[in-house]
């Protein structure tokens, strides 16, 4: 199932948001911030011309996953937060946010934002991807 780092970018006219989807975990901050940009009913399914930048690169940061990111035309990128936080949510996955450095496979990636499995079941470690019961929702 691993795809590499594969990336598909999504080129507006002052912002470039690329999707990771064997990254995603359908959180879905980026339907509910910005419908008129993210559409997953419609091809492409990210717009990045339908909003503004600053509000574009504002929703992204939210993914938790990291799946989505951009880079402005100008050259600006995402700034990691100070300090970096670890937590863990209540079904067991590492939520991590900060200037990171993830060892995977296929070597060191930079990032800033990433759901890390916590049970090791994952197939796209050390990501996770809720193959295993850290990224099951429990039921009740």
């Amino acid at each position: 199932m691993s795809s590499g780092t594969a990336k598909k970018a999504y080129e507006g006219q002052s912002i470039t948001v690329t999707f990771e989807a064997r990254r995603c975990l359908h959180a879905a901050e980026c339907v509910r911030g910005l419908p008129e940009v993210f559409d997953p009913g419609r091809r492409p399914w990210i717009r990045p011309d339908g909003a503004e930048a600053e509000r574009l690169a504002e929703v992204v940061r939210r993914c938790p996953s990291g799946a989505l990111q951009y880079e402005l035309v100008d050259g600006g990128a995402e700034t990691p937060d100070r300090p970096t936080q670890i937590t863990c949510n209540s079904i067991g996955q590492l939520i991590v946010r900060g200037e990171l450095r993830v060892g995977t496979p296929q070597g060191a990636r930079a990032e800033t934002r990433a759901v890390l499995c916590g049970c090791g079941r994952s197939r796209e470690q050390p990501y996770c991807d809720h193959a295993g019961p850290c990224g099951q929702i429990p039921q009740g």
